[in-house]
């Protein structure tokens, strides 16, 4: 082999290689880290030393609870974990309403020093849970790769006049941490709490534990879910379409993926961060948006959503010319899409109403049948060729079969010949040249416009 064609072959194999990496670097998998810092937010305030459950306090019940659950932790080394408390530093009397710290950081291994100190609390304050889940925003290290999970054990609500629901969702937002767990241990009116995370109620002690090691439970278990998009027959066997996770709480997407089926019909399953409540929204035209959807914590989740879909198309008829048209939904206003003529797309089954960019415009209204193809035609124009031999002001009508005139457009006023694609009808054409000394001086020209065939006027003729 010559040596120019073992460079040639290089070259190729090279060229593919990089074409193989490329692929393969493009290919994202969008996956929930591995690793979980957990902080655990707890109540000091003096209202904890109240008799709860068994004529224990609530204190002692969250200790008890708390520190076994702690030390159950140690065998998972993909967990961190965090405390910070409030209302345990200053009398209620003193009406700290910024009383709180973080009393262990996130660390490996800090089971020991995390047991201890919740053993150590003596509860004495308020309750500023706005100020504490404010100040939590600085306890989570910035390092990637981790989920941050908050969970807020309690026995009131705010004390302190803030907004705890408005501070979560904008740390939410931001990115801080995923929907907290809040924990109500006896505490009535505990809903208005709901908007914080997700809040649990627990009655005594037994409810308690119960519900805390579910939140753990929940915040370290994998779950899977798979989307069944169903056609006009509730048949699952739409696909090809991008389907968006979306953050019921903060509107941000989480996850995106074009939906897949394999040569046996099954859709894919895909890793998701059941934490969050979810919007699912289906990026057929127009959308489908199925609301606060939550999964089952480590099992797969199979969720239904009807997508039904048909074909819409419209052309001109024999060989007219080319154009597009609008569709929207019937009865809105907002354009859904700008499609071109002989090229088919795919939209929800419904009503819709069409209007095309046409000379004039031409308004439509059809049905959208699941798995049908709905197909449209309209005249082809014809060619209108105006010579106003001078520039000058010009209007176009359409004449409609009432009598009546409907403007079509305006000519050029620069230009002398002008050219325009009209659907067939009858039309006039007025004009008056801009060196004319009056409006008596417009002169008006009638035509039949037909498919196919063009039309020359000359308006001083």
């Amino acid at each position: 082999m010559s040596k120019v064609n073992l460079r040639l072959l290089a070259l190729m194999v090279a060229t593919l290689t990089i074409g193989v990496n490329a692929f393969g670097q493009n290919k994202v998998q969008q996956v929930v880290p591995e690793k979980t810092r957990i902080l655990f937010v707890l109540d000091g305030s003096g209202s904890m030393e109240a008799l709860w459950d068994k004529q224990q306090s609530r204190m002692d019940v969250a200790k008890s609870i708390l520190t076994k659950l702690v030390d159950s932790l140690r065998v998972n080394p993909s967990l961190e974990i965090g405390l910070r408390v409030y209302g345990h530093q200053s009398p209620r009397s003193a009406n700290n309403c910024k009383d709180s710290r973080l009393e262990i950081p996130f660390a490996p291994k800090n089971h020991n020093a995390v047991v201890s100190k919740i053993k150590s609390i003596i509860p004495r304050g308020v309750t500023p849970i706005t100020f504490a889940i404010e100040q939590a925003a600085r306890d989570f290290p910035s390092a990637a790769g981790y989920r941050n999970i908050m969970i807020l054990i309690t026995d009131g609500v705010e004390s302190c006049g803030g907004d705890p629901c408005a501070m979560s969702r904008e740390l939410q937002k931001k990115g801080v941490f995923l929907r907290p767990f809040i924990i109500g241990l006896g505490l009535k009116g505990g809903n208005a709490l709901d908007c914080v995370g997700k809040y649990i109620d627990s009655e005594n002690a037994e409810t308690f534990n119960k519900v805390l090691n579910q939140s753990i439970e929940s915040s370290l278990s994998k779950t899977t879910a798979s989307i069944e998009l169903l056609n006009g027959d509730n048949k699952p066997v739409e696909t090809n379409i991008d389907v968006s996770f979306v953050n019921s709480i903060t509107g941000v997407s989480s996850y995106e993926f074009v939906h897949y089926r394999d040569r046996l019909g099954r859709p894919d399953s895909v890793q998701i961060d059941q934490v969050i409540p979810y919007d699912i929204i289906v990026n057929t035209v127009p959308p489908v948006i199925k609301r606060g959807v939550e999964f089952t914590a480590g099992k797969h989740n199979v969720v239904e959503i009807a997508a039904p879909q048909g074909n819409l198309v419209m052309r001109p008829e024999g060989r007219g010319n080319g154009f597009s048209f609008i569709v929207r939904e019937s009865g809105k206003a907002q354009m859904l899409n700008l499609q071109k003529s002989g090229e088919p797309y795919r939209y929800l089954a419904g009503e819709y109403d069409i209007e095309t960019i046409t000379l004039p415009r031409r308004y439509f209204k059809t049905t959208i049948v699941a798995d049908q193809t709905q197909t449209l035609t309209i005249p082809a124009t014809g060619l209108v060729n105006i010579n106003s031999l001078m520039k000058g002001i010009g209007t176009i009508f359409e004449i409609l079969p009432s009598g009546e005139s409907k403007w079509v457009c305006n000519l050029d006023e620069n230009q002398t010949i002008h050219s325009y694609n009209l659907l067939p009808g009858s039309y006039k054409v007025a004009f008056r040249a801009k060196q004319a000394g009056g409006s008596k001086f417009t002169r008006i020209k009638t035509i039949e416009v037909k498919s196919g065939v063009t039309v020359n006027i000359n308006m001083f003729q």
